[in-house]
């Protein structure tokens, strides 16, 4: 059986239950959830990213809370001390979102489906890596994830660039799990590392190319010259649910492919 009255703080684990048809389960979600589009319209919403309506959530009587990392520790504490079941997930990298997957639908009694789902998102990976194995040239790539201060791209981000094709330019920012160990202090090492390409997603708000090509030097940067930046929407690259393994790293791969057809050109 399983829990019966889930709420999700944040989007992954919406889109999740979802996708396995355990959505009846669910009575309450996180505001920023855009997937499925259906979610918005039926639960009520109890929560941002890093704060909550305890009493609301109380209200709705729930047995079990499924959260994301240390970010909703508080939420998660105050729903601890009044007696409900909280389950906060912290999984950072590709493999761990499809653990995560499998974990979620083991706990509501869906396992079978959860595995045999994550096992079809692995292959889907598979097949885009082996697409971009044919590539004469792997790109240099620069993922920012917010502008003021810069912050560079988390690990799962990191690996699906280089499914994708690509090479991230900073790889020992990429394995830091808390988002100030990946502040940039100094933007001009952006020059030095001359990406290729450059991903914007500023969490949550419109990436802008034209800001970022005017910061002070980096018009020297290969990206900003050829024009190569783009923007990767926050929901299906920012949450570590299946949005990123899926439209995520498909656009991803796209930008990397066009790229590659344009050197070629």
């Amino acid at each position: 059986m399983g829990p019966q009255r889930i709420v999700c703080l944040t989007e992954e684990p919406t889109e999740v239950l979802y996708a396995l048809g355990e959505q009846d389960r669910i009575v309450g979600i996180s505001g920023f959830t855009v997937r499925p589009a259906q979610a918005r319209r039926e639960k009520p919403k109890v929560s941002a990213f890093t704060s909550a309506k305890i009493g609301e959530i109380l209200k709705l009587q729930p047995d079990f809370v499924v959260g994301f990392s240390d970010i909703q520790a508080d939420i998660a504490r105050e729903l601890v001390k009044a007696g409900v079941e909280v389950w906060i997930s912290n999984h950072r990298s590709v493999d761990g979102i499809l653990d995560y997957i499998r974990r979620l639908g083991a706990m509501v009694g869906a396992g079978a489906r959860a595995t045999a789902w994550a096992d079809e998102l692995r292959l889907g990976l598979d097949a885009i890596e082996a697409q971009a194995a044919a590539l004469p040239r792997r790109p240099k790539v620069y993922f920012e994830e917010w502008d003021e201060p810069p912050i560079t791209g988390i690990r799962w981000v990191a690996e699906l660039v280089r499914i994708a094709g690509g090479d991230d330019i900073f790889p020992e920012r990429a394995i830091e799990p808390l988002a100030k160990a990946r502040i940039l202090e100094d933007a001009a090492e952006v020059v030095r590392r001359a990406p290729d390409i450059i991903l914007g997603s500023w969490c949550g708000k419109k990436f802008r190319p034209e800001r970022v090509a005017a910061r002070a030097g980096w018009k020297e940067i290969p990206a900003v010259r050829d024009g190569e930046l783009h923007e990767i929407k926050s929901p299906i690259i920012l949450q570590p649910g299946p949005a990123a393994l899926t439209d995520g790293v498909t656009r991803i791969a796209a930008i990397v492919q066009a790229w590659d057809a344009r050197q070629a050109g």
